[in-house]
C-alpha cells in the first residue's frame, strides 16, 4: 500500500465496504458523539469521516490533536446506517473505521478557522492566505479559474490561435499607467519595464508574419486597487489577429465568450444572441455610462424640449443661458409613489446634488393624474406627452437629471442604477453582454485647453488612411467629432476589455500623434521599435485581451477579484504573507547603481 493513501478523502464508496484503505489530509473538524470519536478528514479533492471507539490505540491522539493536523490515517472502510447516511456528501454512505495512525504534521492554533468559513478581517485573511485557501469555496474558485483558463485556451485554439510568449522585461509602455521598474544592472542608470500589456509585442507578432496570436499574458500595472482592480498584476486573454476588421474580431470573441459562459454559468441565463452594439455617444445618453448593466431595462433619454420655454423656470432656464445644457429623463416603471420619490430625492442630496426632480402617475375618479410640483409647472399637455413617449402608467414615475451632460451622466447613471435596484427592475441569474464601439477618436483636455487621444492612440481612425492623409487643418470640433476602430466588452455593467483596429501606417500614425500636440521626435523616441517595423509592411491588424481575473470574478459571483485570485495584493498593493515590497539591501543597491531616497514624513 502506498506510503499515504490508498484513496483520497473524496474516493471512498459503498463499493469498498470492507477494504482496508489508507488517506492522507487535514482534520477538518472532531465531533464526539457518546464516547465515539469522529474525524472529518480532507484533502484537495473532498471529505471522508473517520471514526475510532475509546478504547483505540489513537483515540487520545487524535484527540488531542488540533484542527488542521495533517495525518494519515488506514483503516476499515464500513456502511454507515441509514440514518446517518450524509446526502450532500459524494462519501457519505461510508466511513473508515481507524485502525492505524501517522502524525505528518501538528498544527499550532490558527489564526484564521477554516471549518465554517465565518467573516474574518481581510488582513488576516491575506498574511494567512495558505490557511485562507483551504476553506471550501475559496478552493473551490481557484480550481474553477483553472478550469476557467484551460477552456480558454482550448476555445482559441478551436478558433485557429496560436500561444506565444513576450517578454516581461521590456521597455516603458505606452498604456497610460504607471510602470513598474526594474534595475539593470549591467547599464547603470537604466531601467526595465514590467510590461503593462503585451500591446507592442503582439503587434510585432502580426508584423512578423503570424496570423492568429494569444496568450494568457500577465501585465503589470502600478495603479491603486479597486473591487474589479487588482493592484499590481493582473492575467487578460491577449489576442491579436492579422488582415482583421472590427467585425472579425467580434466573430472569433463573441462565441468564446458565450460558449466560456455557458460553460461555467452554473444556472445562469446566457440569451442565445449576438451581443448588441451601442455607440458611445448612445451609451452614455442611455445608461450614463460606457459599462452599462443591460440586466436593468431602464434607458434614459433627452427630453430637453418638453421643457424648453414651459413653465418649470429652473429646467427652462438653464435650457435657455447655455446651448450644452440637456435634461434627462430616467422612468421608473412601478416608482410611482410619493415615499419612493421622496427617497430617491434624499439619494441625490446624499450624492451632493440639490435633490432630484420628479413626475409620477396614480389612478383617481377622474381618472389618470400626474402628481408633483415640475407636473403642475409645465402644464397637463407637456406632461401628457411625456408619459406618452416614455411608456409610463399609472403607477409609474420619471426623474430628471439637468444640467452638462459629461458633467451629469455619471450621477445619472448611477440614480438609473439605484431605480432599477430598488424597484426590483433588473433581471436576476443571467450575463447580458455589449460591444461598446465608435468611441471618439479625440477628446478635449480641460486643464491643458488641447486635444488629446480619448482611448488608444494607436488605433485607426474611422475612415481610409487616404481620407485622413487628406485632412487639411482640422479644427478641433471636427476632430473631436472623428469616431475611431475601438470598441469594449461589457458584462453586467463590468468592463472585460479593450480593443481596437490598430494603426499599421507610419504615416497615418504620425498625423494622428501631431493633432494632439506630438511631433515626429516625440513618436520617434517613445515608439520607434514599433514604427520603425510598420516601415517595412506591417499587415492590417486587429485585437482585444479581455480581462482573466474579471471573467473570473463574474462567473464565481464575486464582487471583489481578490476572492478569485490565489496570492492576491492588499488595497495598499502589499503581500502581507511575504512582507512585500521590503527593503533592499545597501550591497544590492550598489550593484545596480542606484540609491534611495524616502520623502520625509509630513508633520
Amino acid at each position: 500500500m502506498h506510503a499515504y493513501r490508498s484513496h483520497t478523502c473524496a474516493e471512498l464508496r459503498p463499493d469498498h465496504v470492507g477494504q482496508t484503505a489508507r488517506i492522507s489530509g487535514w482534520i477538518h473538524r472532531k465531533r464526539d458523539h457518546g464516547g465515539l470519536l469522529f474525524i472529518d478528514l480532507r484533502d484537495h479533492y473532498g471529505l471522508t469521516q473517520c471514526v475510532l471507539e475509546p478504547e483505540s490505540e489513537h483515540f487520545e491522539t487524535l484527540e488531542r490533536l488540533r484542527v488542521e493536523s495533517v495525518v494519515t490515517i488506514t483503516g476499515e472502510v464500513i456502511a454507515r446506517s441509514a440514518d446517518t447516511v450524509n446526502e450532500n456528501l459524494p462519501t457519505g454512505g461510508v466511513e473508515l473505521r481507524v485502525k492505524g495512525l501517522e502524525i505528518q504534521s501538528e498544527a499550532e492554533e490558527l489564526p484564521l478557522p477554516v471549518f465554517g468559513e465565518p467573516e474574518w478581517s481581510e488582513e488576516v485573511r491575506l498574511k494567512h492566505r495558505y490557511i485562507d485557501l483551504r476553506r471550501e469555496s475559496l478552493h473551490a474558485r481557484i480550481i474553477k479559474r483553472s478550469q476557467i483558463i484551460d477552456s480558454i485556451r482550448r476555445r482559441m485554439v478551436e478558433e485557429g490561435f496560436t500561444e506565444y510568449q513576450t517578454p516581461i522585461l521590456t521597455a516603458s509602455s505606452p498604456e497610460g499607467a504607471r510602470d513598474f521598474l526594474v534595475p539593470a544592472r549591467l547599464h547603470p542608470g537604466k531601467f526595465y519595464a514590467l510590461p503593462q500589456a503585451p500591446q507592442q509585442f503582439k503587434q510585432l507578432i502580426m508584423v512578423s508574419g503570424f496570423d492568429r496570436y494569444f496568450q494568457i499574458a500577465p501585465c503589470f500595472r502600478d495603479e491603486d486597487a479597486r473591487a474589479d482592480r487588482a493592484p499590481g498584476e493582473f492575467y487578460q486573454l491577449d489576442m491579436e489577429m492579422s488582415f482583421a476588421t472590427q467585425e472579425d474580431v467580434f466573430n472569433v470573441i463573441e462565441p468564446v465568450m458565450k460558449g466560456l459562459f455557458e460553460e461555467f454559468s452554473e444556472g445562469w441565463a446566457v440569451p442565445d444572441e449576438h451581443f448588441p452594439h451601442i455607440a458611445y455617444k448612445d451609451a452614455m445618453q442611455w445608461y450614463g455610462s460606457d459599462k452599462p448593466d443591460l440586466r436593468n431595462p431602464i434607458k434614459m433619454s433627452d427630453v430637453s424640449d418638453t421643457f424648453r420655454g414651459s413653465g418649470f423656470k429652473v429646467f427652462a432656464g438653464m435650457l435657455e443661458r447655455n446651448p450644452k445644457i440637456q435634461v434627462w429623463a430616467i422612468p421608473a416603471k412601478t416608482g410611482g409613489s410619493r415615499a419612493f420619490c421622496d427617497r430617491m430625492n434624499s439619494w441625490a442630496q446624499k450624492e451632493g446634488q440639490p435633490g432630484m426632480g420628479y413626475i409620477f402617475w396614480r389612478e383617481t375618479e377622474g381618472g389618470l393624474e400626474a402628481a408633483g410640483p415640475i407636473a403642475k409647472n409645465i402644464g397637463e399637455e407637456r406632461t401628457e406627452a411625456l408619459r406618452v413617449e416614455l411608456g409610463l402608467e399609472a403607477g409609474d414615475a420619471v426623474f430628471f437629471a439637468a444640467g452638462d451632460p459629461s458633467e451629469f451622466a455619471g450621477f445619472a447613471g448611477r440614480a438609473r442604477d439605484v431605480v432599477g435596484t430598488e424597484l426590483d427592475l433588473c433581471e436576476k441569474d443571467t450575463f447580458r453582454f455589449c460591444w461598446i464601439v465608435d468611441f471618439p477618436m479625440y477628446e478635449w483636455d480641460e486643464d491643458n485647453k488641447k486635444v488629446e487621444f480619448s482611448h488608444n492612440p494607436f488605433s485607426m481612425p474611422q475612415m481610409t488612411a487616404e481620407e485622413f492623409l487628406a485632412l487639411d487643418n482640422p479644427s478641433d470640433d471636427e476632430l473631436l467629432a472623428m469616431k475611431a476602430w475601438q470598441y469594449d466588452i461589457v458584462c453586467n455593467g463590468v468592463e472585460l476589455s479593450s480593443g481596437a483596429v490598430r494603426n499599421h501606417r507610419p504615416d497615418v500614425m504620425l498625423k494622428a500623434f501631431s493633432y494632439a500636440g506630438y511631433g515626429q521626435d516625440v513618436v520617434e523616441e517613445e515608439f520607434g521599435g514599433m514604427l520603425n517595423a510598420f516601415r517595412y509592411g506591417a499587415p492590417p491588424h486587429a485585437g482585444i485581451a479581455p480581462g482573466v481575473d474579471r471573467i473570473v470574478m463574474l462567473l464565481c459571483n464575486q464582487e471583489n477579484l481578490r476572492e478569485v485570485v490565489m496570492f492576491p495584493k492588499d488595497q495598499q498593493a502589499r503581500d502581507l504573507m511575504m512582507n512585500a515590497p521590503g527593503t533592499a539591501e545597501n550591497k544590492h543597491l550598489r550593484e545596480l547603481h542606484i540609491r534611495t531616497v524616502v520623502p520625509e514624513e509630513k508633520k
